[in-house]
């Protein structure tokens, strides 16, 4: 444009030829001259206002190419076909086309290119601008780095390298973990914080199924332990969309960073524990972050987040996290609840009833609609069981009581021969407990009669050598009998005569040891 003006300018108040203007100018006599012909129609002075667009239109004209002979396809058309019918493709749609407009089509090459840079102006790119301390992008790198066993060399675990990074000043965190599970995914954050100093105002993972429990375009789930981490340090989850890596921009190329300047510089060396992994990455990781900036930018991603970005994190938490796992389950007929194979009460009222149950490395806890319902140290036997008694109905309760202690307490309350005999019952099982019902069924017999009656039947059972339940039920029954017909008003006296053998006769019997007197 500028070339342009000086010409007719020249040209037309100057008076010089097309040869004397391109030594002026520095230009070809030949672009001279094709520019004073096409600027033939062009008035000089340029008309104000409108004499700088007329320029620009006579220039653009004359610069835009001949109409191509070749039949245009509907792009739009095209499109629409390959996103709503599986199976067809652009080789189909071209031979289509060239059914339709036969020789005065374009080639197969030719069609393709020209849909690819139809498609490039559908969605044209956003460039993301982060603030400091806004975002922290989370991603797992696609290599893994071996970890042999010292004593036979193979490889006994695949190393994955969890990789993070600022949003702003682009600087990286990572490290080693044995997987990608829960644990290694929540410890990992929390290693990472304690690296940054601070804690950015939101977290951008890739869905992740240890972070993201259900992947959604408006209301991702996120899991509930990771959930409760970011409660503890005060951020917020904004997860990926799935199959938009653009979302995370950053990380992914974090992750590529990682990979080229890392996992590469490792390759050759062998590693037999993460420990000595981690202390590699960690010396590398040093050095990617203190690399210069390419293209003439001042300074690295180091002097970028100490200059700026350290202090707009937000302080670390007072408080340690504990990692805490979260599992649903249904409270079984005996009022308990299963975690780690051991089982630990909650109330009775809560049977059948679905319950949330948070699990750290010290306690168990249960929650019921929100509110905690029991709490437990968390106890690794399993197959045992943890009981509260405020947990327990009242009928259980009372068996719950039962101890070989309790038992002779309440014994002892009836009197001194009734405790006995109850050592004597409890003594006389190999396990206490196979008595218990026994002593019970003892002393339950208080209350049919009287803990006197039961006193003096016991003291007589000792004196027998019969200790046990049915012998004193029956010796208290015969003691009822006997007083019940002494106390009878009408009951006829006792008669003495010669006939009735008494103690002399039995008597007689012993030293003699032979037929009974006549």
């Amino acid at each position: 444009m500028q070339h342009a003006r000086e010409i007719l300018r020249l040209s037309r108040e100057k008076g010089m030829t097309g040869r004397a203007i391109a030594q002026s100018l520095s230009l070809s006599p030949t672009t001279v001259t094709k520019y004073l012909k096409q600027l033939e129609p062009v008035p000089w002075p340029l008309p104000e206002p409108g004499g700088e667009a007329l320029l620009s239109q006579v220039l653009e004209k004359k610069k835009s190419p001949a109409p191509s002979a070749r039949i245009e396809p509907d792009w739009d058309q095209v499109h629409r076909e390959l996103q709503s019918h599986k199976g067809v493709t652009l080789l189909l749609l071209w031979e289509e086309y060239r059914e339709t407009v036969q020789e005065r089509g374009y080639s197969s090459s030719r069609f393709c290119l020209h849909y690819a840079a139809y498609k490039k102006r559908l969605k044209p790119s956003y460039r993301n601008t982060y603030t400091p301390g806004d975002r922290l992008f989370i991603d797992y790198a696609g290599s893994t780095v071996p970890i042999r066993d010292p004593k036979t060399g193979e490889v006994a675990l695949e190393a994955q390298i969890f990789v993070a990074v600022l949003g702003f000043s682009n600087y990286v965190f990572a490290e080693a973990t044995p997987s990608q599970d829960l644990s290694c995914w929540i410890g990992s954050h929390v290693r990472c914080f304690a690296f940054l100093g601070g804690v950015p105002a939101l977290l951008v993972p890739d869905n992740l199924k240890s972070g993201i429990t259900t992947p959604d375009l408006y209301e991702p789930l996120a899991n509930e332990t990771y959930r409760e981490r970011t409660e503890h340090y005060s951020v917020a989850i904004f997860p990926a969309r799935v199959r938009r890596p653009k979302d995370k921009a950053p990380g992914e190329q974090a992750v590529q960073l990682v990979t080229r300047w890392i996992l590469a510089k490792l390759r050759k060396r062998t590693f037999f524990d993460l420990a000595e992994l981690n202390r590699a990455i960690r010396l590398l990781l040093a050095e990617l972050n203190t690399r210069p900036f390419k293209n003439g930018i001042p300074g690295s991603r180091q002097d970028l987040f100490l200059g700026k970005e350290k202090t707009a994190l937000s302080p670390l938490p007072s408080t340690r996290y504990e990692l805490a796992r979260w599992k649903k389950a249904k409270v079984h007929i005996d009022y308990h609840v299963e975690v780690d194979r051991h089982f630990y009460s909650v109330p009775h009222a809560l049977i059948h009833q679905e319950v949330r149950i948070r699990i750290t490395e010290s306690v168990v806890e249960v929650f019921h609609n929100g509110a905690r319902v029991a709490s437990h140290r968390k106890d690794p036997a399993p197959g045992r069981h943890t009981t509260l008694s405020a947990h327990m109905p009242e009928s259980h309760l009372a068996v719950s009581g039962w101890s070989p202690e309790r038992f002779l307490e309440w014994a002892g309350r009836v009197g001194k021969a009734t405790r006995q005999v109850v050592e004597v019952l409890l003594s006389s099982r190999r396990h206490p407990q196979q008595a218990y019902r026994s002593c019970l069924g003892l002393l339950s017999l208080a209350r049919k009669d009287s803990p006197s009656t039961l006193e003096q039947a016991c003291r007589k059972a000792l004196d027998l050598g019969v200790c046990s339940y049915r012998e004193v039920r029956v010796l208290m029954e015969s003691a009822s009998s006997r007083k019940t017909s002494s106390d009878a008003p009408n009951s006829p006296p006792v008669q003495t005569h010669d006939n009735i053998r008494g103690a002399r006769y039995y008597a007689a019997l012993d030293n003699t040891k032979g037929n009974p007197p006549c």
